[in-house]
Parts: structure tokens; C-alpha cells; sequence
């Protein structure tokens, strides 16, 4: 199982009939003197570093004619609008031309290196170096040794993304062409061989801190409210929690001088040695929240890694839903138990599963994974969970949701892992849907402390958010008229799918606006090369798929643009939260399609009041209308149930997966 979280595969999923039939008529088109995928030639050079239409690939640009989308294929913003991006959609299928040379490159599949099929198929049996070597005898390319069969020429679903062996958004099949970072296995499909830089050990490195922003101090104002019996009073200073020395020692040199409403409230309850669920917005310190006790108690009770265990058994183990956030809370935990004999250690999916292996093997105490990476390693008898006496899920709602639900309820169910009773359950997020709360009482003891800053779904209110009608024909243009005006300033932009992050990226590049994608489709060595380009300022636009949207943690995100809203309002408060964090100011701007937008007027009339932030009159009036429609349309009694006890009638997706364990 694929360890991230990405919603966006349901929607593809759901656009799939849709996603054929276009794909049938660029295919009809190619080759022809009118056909779009022709007016895609001869673009000039792209400030992608990288890929065929994908940034960062070292495979980029190959051919002779390059492009932002690879050889020959770019985007051309006079094109008939289409459904893709608000505006363009680019050819499936490369043109077929004489020149070998010249041939273009296909439009990416998931992250790795393509080329034209139809040229393929064509050279691969006439030329020698093509079925030895791959294109233009360049080793690796196309894979090693290895063309279309004729099964998989013949297929009817050759070239979608549902083909045999097929990996990537609208790329070919897998099994016929391979990244550096995977090597074909036969039988068993690719096997992933990335294995990822070790992080800088120098001090300073280690302790780079994120500098906290004007508006820090008002965190204090933020109403709190805990249930629960006997909650232990707040802290209000670090002194007070009377931590270790070494610890204090690195919590002065990451920076740290205030506690913030989280920590303060959830530090004494985790030394209370009581299981807690807290919820904070976005950018308030959760991380530090729980990691600063556990070191604490580690060290005091003298725990030390050692290298001599054939199964290593590790105290602690945090989880969360996507591989660059369990990465950050690896290097946060690197911070706290810098000088001691702790070791933290990461593992997440896209990366070699022996490498994962090494360096547990290398000594573990805190074991930081993503849920699929986590049980394949349990499987494989490299940990043993007898030890185990904290248990964190950041990110919470989504760990109990559908996605992740059922493997974190394979993780508590293992014989040897200790029952809540006797491990301490610790739940971190930023949104608490209600019933995500009810679901969580099988994780935690019955005591547990229920921990809410602000509110449950709230938006950090140093985001100022600015909500405009955008028709879907209509977002292109908007998006460019935006930056253009933003001046530079660093800013993620969020899609609904892969196809469209990666199409909408290389766009932004032609019109001199240097941008990378993330997605769950690109290879995890892409995904880190984008994320270091966006740290760096390399890249100034970054734009991803709700992959990203949970806990990223980048210095100096000035703006968020929701070029498609979220399907709920908790990831729409995820994703602005990428700006506006510890105490700096940030801006988020979404685009509202009247049409497929309108399940959210409510949600983010809610949010936005609550935030303090001015509500657009047509969406004040929209939400009027569509309750009026509801009144218009519901039997009196429902109305009437919906009223008195409104939680009842809430029934998400993810109780009933729930509900199916039993």
C-alpha cells in the first residue's frame, strides 16, 4: 500500500470515462497539420530544471527542440479552452515525426523519464541501440533490454492510465519504462531502489529555526478549552516543566523562548502520563507539544539506542499520512536529543526498503513512519513492538480516516503491541471533525484529556482570506493576473488532481514564473528535489495536490492559492495553513466555481466568520439560496430532526469504514 495520503486519486478516479474520451480525440488529432498537439512545438526554453513536464527530472530535455513539457511540446496559452486546467489540456500522444532526432518526448506519467510510444514502437525492432541501450544509447531510459510486447501493443488500454503495469497519471505502462530510481523486477513489478541524502550534521543545520512573526504574542488570546477529569494545570514558562538539562540546553538553541497555547496545556498532561487529543491551528508548535515530553522522560529514565539487536525495540513511535511530514518531525526530534544516546529514525515509502531497514538496525528509540513503510518493517520482524509506550498519530483525522484507518487498527491490533492501557495514546491535528472524536475512544484510554485551542475546524486568523467567483474556464488566466502581481513572493498553489499539477507547473514556466510540482505520482527523489527548489527560492511557485497541504512547515509561504477548492472545509484549512505560521502573516486566495464548489458555502461561511474575516456578499446570499432550496425540498421532518440534533444526521465515510472492523 502506498503510504501518502492523496485525495485526489478518487477524484481522477471519478473523472475517468471523461479522461477517455478526450484522450481518443487528441489521439485522433496527432499527427494532423491542425492538431493541437502540433501548435505545441517549438516553444522556447523553459526555466524547468528537469523533466519531460515534470520539473526537476534529470531527464529533461533530451531532444534537440526543448521545451517545458520535454522535445518539442510545450503549452500555448491561445489554445481552446479545455476542462483540464481552466483553460488548455495538452495531447496524450506525442506528434510522430521522421527525425529520430528530433522526436518528442510524451507527456509525463508519474515521474519518470517517457518518450514517444508510437516512436518507439516504430525504432525499437529497426534499431539495435534502441533495444540494447534505450533512446539515443543513453543506458536506463527506456528502461534495459525492454519494449512493448505485443500483448501490450495490441491492448486496447494501451497508453491510460489504467494500462497493465501502468503507474502514472496518463504515462505508459511502468514495466516498459523506469526512473534511476527503480529497476524492473519481473513478476513483481518495479522495485525502488532511491535511497535518500542523509541529513547535514553540522549544528548549525541541525538547529535551523523557523523566526517567529509579529503577531506571535496573540496566540495567549486563543480561548482554551479542555474536558476531561481532572486536567493538570497549564505551564507558563519552559522552567516550569523542569525538563533535563541536556534537553533545556537544545531547546535554548533551537530558539525556543515562549510557549505557545498548545504546549503550555499539552506538556503537563503528557508528563501526567495521560493519553490526550489536541487540536490547534495551523503553525502553533503541536510538534514541539509532544515531542518535548517524551524526550524528557527518556532521557531521565536513561534510555540509549544500541546496534546490537537483531530486532530492534523502539519507546516511541510517531506516525503521519505523508512522507515529507514525517520527515520534519524526524529532524525536529534531531533537535531535542541532539548530545544524547536517543536516536530517531525515519522510514516512508519511495524510498529503498533496505536502506529503511539499515538504519533501524543502527539503533532506535524513536521510530518516525508513514503506515505502510511501518507495517511492511513490523512484518519483516526488524522491530518488535513490546516496548512501546507512546503511540502518536499527527495529524489524527486523517490517520483515523478512511485512508489510514484500517492500518492503524492493525498496528494497536499485534499481540505485542501493549494495550492502551498500558501505553500512552497521543492525537495531534488541527481539525477534529466530531466524528473523528467517537472513532478515537478505541485508541484511547478512557480518561483521556480533550484538548481544544480555538476550535475544532478553525482557521489561523493570521491568514487573510479572500474567497472570488472564478468560472472553471476562467481560473488560468486569474492565476496568472495574481502572480504576476504578487511580486515574487513565495506561493503554493493547490489542484484537485496529479495530471493538472504537473500541466499547470510547466504552464507557469512558459510565462517566466519558475515553478515545480508535488504530487503522489512523482518519485520521492522528485518530490524532495521539488520541495529543496521551493525551500531554496529557486522556485518561487510550488504546485501540488492536497499531499501537501498537512503540516508542511516552509519558511516564508507569503501566499496560498486554491485554484480548486478541497472537497472538505478541514483540507481547506490545512492548506492555508502553509502560510501564516508561527506568528507570521500570510494570504490565501481561493477560486469558487458556482458549479462544483457549492457544497461548501456553508463550511466556509463558518470558517471565515470565525477567523474575523470579511464574508463576500454573493456568498452570503448563495448560502441563503441554497438553504432556501433545502427548506423548499426536505419533508418537514427531516428539517425538523436536522435541527434538533444536528450531529446525528452527519454520517461521514469515515465511521462507516469504522463500523466495518467489527
Amino acid at each position: 500500500m502506498e503510504e501518502d495520503w492523496d485525495t485526489e486519486l478518487e477524484q481522477e478516479a471519478a473523472a475517468a470515462s471523461q479522461g477517455r474520451s478526450e484522450e481518443q480525440a487528441w489521439m485522433a488529432n496527432s499527427g494532423r497539420p491542425n492538431s493541437p498537439s502540433l501548435r505545441f512545438s517549438s516553444r522556447p526554453s523553459s526555466p524547468l530544471s528537469g523533466f519531460p513536464g515534470r520539473p526537476n527530472s534529470p531527464f529533461f530535455g533530451f531532444s534537440q527542440n526543448k521545451g517545458s513539457l520535454g522535445a518539442n511540446e510545450g503549452l500555448n496559452r491561445s489554445l481552446p479552452v479545455q476542462h483540464d486546467i481552466g483553460g488548455y489540456s495538452g495531447s496524450r500522444e506525442s506528434v510522430v515525426r521522421p527525425n529520430r532526432e528530433d522526436q518528442p518526448v510524451t507527456r509525463f506519467g508519474r515521474g519518470r523519464s517517457s518518450g514517444s510510444r508510437d516512436f518507439q514502437e516504430r525504432n525499437s525492432a529497426n534499431d539495435p541501440g534502441m533495444q540494447d541501450q534505450g533512446f539515443r544509447r543513453v543506458p536506463g531510459i527506456f528502461g534495459q533490454s525492454k519494449c512493448f510486447n505485443s500483448e501490450e501493443r495490441n491492448s486496447p488500454l494501451r497508453g491510460s492510465p489504467f494500462a497493465p503495469g501502468g503507474r502514472g497519471a496518463v504515462g505508459g505502462p511502468a514495466g516498459v519504462l523506469k526512473g534511476r530510481s527503480e529497476e524492473i523486477d519481473s513478476g513483481r513489478g518495479p522495485k525502488v531502489t532511491y535511497v535518500p541524502p542523509p541529513p547535514p550534521e553540522d549544528e548549525q543545520s541541525i538547529f535551523a529555526c523557523y523566526q517567529s512573526g509579529i503577531n506571535f504574542d496573540k496566540y495567549d488570546e486563543c480561548a482554551v478549552e479542555m474536558s476531561g477529569l481532572d486536567p493538570p494545570a497549564p505551564l507558563l514558562a519552559f522552567e516550569e516543566a523542569n525538563f533535563a538539562q541536556t534537553l533545556r540546553k537544545n531547546i535554548s538553541k533551537t530558539g525556543y523562548s515562549k510557549l505557545t497555547p498548545v504546549q503550555k496545556h499539552s506538556i503537563p498532561v503528557i508528563q501526567a502520563g495521560r493519553d490526550l487529543m489536541s487540536c490547534a491551528q495551523t503553525g502553533s508548535g503541536k510538534t514541539a507539544a509532544f515531542l518535548l515530553p517524551i524526550v524528557d522522560r527518556m532521557m531521565k529514565d536513561g534510555v540509549t539506542a544500541s546496534a546490537f539487536q537483531k530486532q530492534q525495540e523502539p519507546q516511541c513511535i510517531i506516525v503521519a499520512p505523508t512522507r515529507e511530514l514525517i520527515n520534519q518531525i524526524f529532524l525536529e526530534a534531531r533537535k531535542f536529543v541532539y548530545g544524547t544516546c536517543i536516536r530517531p529514525v525515519v522510514i516512508y515509502g519511495g524510498t529503498q526498503t533496505g536502506h529503511s531497514i539499515r538504519q533501524i538496525m543502527q539503533g532506535c528509540n524513536i521510530l518516525c513512519a508513514t503506515p505502510g513503510r511501518l507495517l511492511d518493517i513490523i512484518e519483516k520482524g526488524k522491530i518488535s513492538l513490546v516496548e512501546v509506550k507512546y503511540l502518536v498519530l499527527d495529524e489524527a483525522d486523517r490517520m483515523l480516516d478512511m485512508g489510514f484507518g484500517l492500518d492503524m487498527k492493525k498496528l494497536i491490533s499485534y499481540p505485542e503491541m501493549p494495550s492502551k492501557d498500558r501505553r500512552q495514546t497521543l492525537m495531534f491535528s488541527a481539525t477534529f471533525p466530531e466524528e473523528v472524536q467517537r472513532l478515537a475512544g478505541e485508541f484511547l484510554k478512557t480518561d483521556y484529556i480533550f484538548l481544544v485551542i480555538g476550535n475544532t475546524c478553525g482557521a489561523c486568523s493570521d491568514v487573510q482570506q479572500n474567497i472570488l467567483q472564478v468560472p472553471r474556464l476562467s481560473k488560468r488566466d486569474k492565476l496568472i493576473e495574481i502572480l504576476q502581481s504578487t511580486g515574487g513572493e513565495r506561493t503554493m498553489v493547490f489542484v484537485d488532481t496529479k495530471k493538472k499539477a504537473d500541466y499547470l507547473a510547466a504552464f507557469l514556466c512558459q510565462e517566466n514564473l519558475p515553478s515545480t510540482s508535488i504530487h503522489g505520482d512523482r518519485e520521492q527523489r522528485e518530490r524532495e528535489i521539488a520541495l529543496r527548489d521551493f525551500r531554496s527560492g529557486k522556485c518561487q511557485i510550488l504546485v501540488a495536490t492536497s499531499v501537501a497541504s498537512r503540516g508542511l512547515d516552509i519558511e516564508n509561504v507569503q501566499h496560498v492559492i486554491n485554484f480548486d477548492l478541497p472537497n472538505t472545509i478541514e483540507d481547506y484549512v490545512h492548506r492555508i495553513g502553509r502560510t501564516g505560521r508561527c506568528g507570521n502573516t500570510g494570504k490565501a486566495v481561493s477560486f469558487f466555481d458556482d458549479q462544483s464548489d457549492g457544497h461548501l458555502v456553508q463550511s466556509l461561511l463558518k470558517v471565515l466568520s470565525e477567523a474575523q474575516q470579511e464574508v463576500p456578499v454573493w456568498l452570503e446570499e448563495m448560502a441563503v439560496q441554497r438553504t432556501n432550496i433545502v427548506a423548499t425540498w426536505c419533508p418537514k421532518g427531516i428539517m425538523q430532526a436536522v435541527a434538533e440534533n444536528p450531529r446525528e444526521m452527519r454520517m461521514s465515510y469515515s465511521e462507516t469504514t469504522f463500523k466495518s472492523w467489527e
